[in-house]
């Protein structure tokens, strides 16, 4: 029997920090959602000689809806918080982020899987809380250009990308 892939089989990383600080940080507890939306760009023309339209996808504009309870102690909770809260813009709210596939393991890499790693502007849309309630934080990690291919070793938090030859096609 076919098994489901479940949620907590796909991991994501945010880079926090700046310079030699950098490094990644789980999007784990606090983050209540963060899901993929790929916003395909379909053009679609009617030829002369036909009744129906030909579709393509031309491009897709993918983005990350989140929502997440701040947990100050949380490094990818906190570092999205403060980007909303100081209000930054354009590089200053630019990070690189990491989806990982933890149902798709490398063979012979001990925890290492294959994962796409894409550079994100991070629009945080709302910093909320009713009374008596846990704050919180929403919004997008908008994808800036392609994603790159590679793999993701979740010990060491580094990403690998791939070389043309070990780019694999499902």
């Amino acid at each position: 029997m076919a098994k489901a892939i479940m949620r907590h089989q796909i991991a994501d990383y945010l880079e926090c920090g700046s310079g030699n600080d950098a490094a990644y940080a789980l999007c784990g507890v606090g983050y209540r959602s963060l899901n993929e939306e790929l916003n395909p760009q379909v053009e679609s023309t009617i030829y002369v000689c036909d009744k129906s339209a030909s579709s393509s996808v031309d491009s897709y504009q993918a983005k990350f809806p989140f929502e997440a309870d701040y947990f100050k102690d949380q490094t990818a909770v906190k570092e999205v918080w403060d980007i909303g809260h100081d209000h930054k813009v354009g590089e200053d709210a630019e990070r690189n982020y990491v989806r990982v596939d933890l149902y798709d393991p490398v063979s012979g890499s001990e925890n290492t899987y294959q994962a796409r790693k894409f550079k994100v502007a991070v629009e945080v849309s709302s910093l909320s809380g009713e009374a008596g309630k846990k704050m919180s934080v929403s919004g997008n990690f908008n994808a800036v250009g392609d994603f790159v291919p590679g793999t993701f070793n979740t010990q060491t938090k580094a990403f690998t990308a791939a070389t043309a030859s070990t780019t694999t096609t499902p």
